[in-house]
């Protein structure tokens, strides 16, 4: 009872009233009024009150208890009181039931990332390689070439047979190949590899650590075993990159969109075989037989696969089906058009705070787009953030660069020919490393998710001129 905190308004003694002079009326209620707020705030304070809380500030629980829906723009996160430092804020957050990230942003799920490119985030960095591409002496230099091109590195285990289990007897780099000229794309790997004489070799059953630790005394490139190998690149880019969110192989986790055709199971038989970790069920609405339908085929065919379900309002049924995380949000993302189009949809910050209540009793996770801090309190654990890390293709108009940015729900990217999306351009804003790291710092900077819930967090509602007047200084 906030109400309980706020101290009796003081009152004057009855002798002081009368020495006082007579005084106008519109004096008697200005000095009425500032008595009302030196008994409900100042005094409190002056007297060494601490837990004061305005009448205006509401916790969540109030802010959402009325009929009308709000969104972001609707509502300020009040400030409170810090008793830490910002780096010791953790960032850690849920995916999904099993997966979680060190960092509470991911992209927005697109039709334009495939198989094919889960396939280089999976390769990209790795703890032990257990499956690494193998050729024999008798291979080529130009194999080597053409596998680096497929596969995106050159550095190769040769052995007898060129399968892993076989004698290895030496390796290629890139160091080997690098300034060759094109005639000697003919050369045998067996003129060029360095020979297993020359390699740092461990035994089997070694700790990542101990054979990490191996690698760096021995100032090589590569550590091989008879069954895997690790490299120097990947160790640099462990160094280079403290908050990459990793599987338990050491791998970048990786997530990919699927649709409800029966056509995409196709599309997730590939996913899945070149490893990918989430699989996001893209559609506008995800209270469908459809969906329910395809959550069940993936959890039957692939247990191991976490799903994420797209919902507005009615969770219990996605939840009810097993999925591992729900997007929350119709028609809210930058390029989608569905509360438009199909007059469906509810304003963003109630339909997250309505869902997030309710999903994470049962430790399902929320996704989200929109104002990261703003999500993040009112329930989400991650924030998609479509426009910025889409990979889209750039391109130049009036001497300004641009990313063509494309909704799943458009005319081009959509095969139900009734757009809920948008095609369009953004402008370029520069280097994605460092605007994630200027992202990270605010957050840091901001509020913890947990005071929402034990009511620690307030909220104030804000007036259509307090939105405008707040958005003056918004820079791009």
């Amino acid at each position: 009872n906030l109400s309980s905190l706020q101290p009796p308004p003081l009152r004057l003694k009855e002798t002081e009233k009368r020495a006082r002079p007579a005084r106008s009326s519109s004096s008697r209620r200005l000095r009425a009024d500032v008595a009302r707020f030196r008994g409900s705030m100042m005094d409190y304070l002056i007297r060494g009150g601490t837990d004061y809380v305005p009448d205006n500030w509401l916790p969540a629980q109030q802010l959402f208890a009325s009929s009308s829906c709000l969104t972001y723009d609707d509502f300020l996160i009040l400030p409170g009181f810090t008793d830490f430092i910002a780096d010791e804020a953790d960032l850690t957050s849920a995916l999904t039931r099993k997966i979680t990230l060190k960092t509470p942003l991911i992209s927005s799920p697109t039709d334009t990332f495939q198989a094919k490119e889960v396939r280089k985030v999976k390769k990209f960095e790795q703890g032990f390689i257990t499956d690494p591409v193998v050729l024999t002496p008798s291979h080529t230099v130009g194999d080597v070439l053409e596998a680096k091109m497929r596969h995106g590195f050159s550095g190769i285990p040769i052995t007898e047979m060129g399968t892993i289990g076989s004698k290895l007897v030496g390796i290629v780099t890139s160091r080997d190949i690098n300034f060759l000229a094109e005639e000697d794309h003919t050369t045998l790997l067996s003129e060029m590899m360095t020979p297993r004489i020359e390699l740092v070799l461990a035994p089997a059953g070694l700790m990542l650590k101990e054979a990490n630790e191996i690698l760096q005394h021995s100032k090589k490139g590569k550590l091989s075993f008879l069954v895997a190998m690790i490299t120097c690149t990947d160790l640099k880019k462990n160094r280079d990159y403290p908050l990459a969110s990793k599987d338990s192989h050491k791998q970048l986790l990786c997530r990919a969109a699927v649709g409800t055709p029966e056509d995409d199971k196709y599309h997730l038989d590939l996913l899945t075989q070149a490893g990918v970790d989430v699989v996001v069920l893209d559609s506008s609405q995800g209270n469908s037989v459809y969906q329910i339908a395809t959550v069940h085929y993936i959890k039957q065919k692939y247990p191991h696969l976490q799903v994420i379900g797209k919902t507005a309002a009615q969770a219990k049924n996605l939840i009810d089906a097993a999925v591992d995380g729900l997007r929350i949000g119709m028609g809210c993302g930058s390029i989608c058009i569905t509360q438009e189009v199909m007059a469906c949809g509810r304003r963003q910050g109630t339909a997250l705070y309505k869902v997030a209540e309710y999903a994470l009793c049962f430790g399902v996770s929320i996704i989200t787009v929109g104002h990261v801090v703003k999500a993040l309190a009112l329930g989400a654990s991650t924030v998609m953030m479509g426009s910025l890390l889409d990979p889209g293709k750039y391109f130049f108009s009036d001497r300004v660069r641009l990313k063509k940015y494309q909704g799943m729900g458009s005319l081009d990217g959509n095969k139900v020919k009734i757009a809920q999306g948008v095609l369009g351009s953004i402008q370029d804003k520069g280097s994605i490393h460092k605007f994630v790291s200027y992202l990270i710092a605010g957050i840091h900077l901001s509020v913890l998710q947990s005071m929402m819930y034990s009511g620690e967090l307030n909220f104030e509602k804000q007036t259509m001129s307090a939105q405008i007047k707040g958005g003056e200084t918004r820079l791009y």
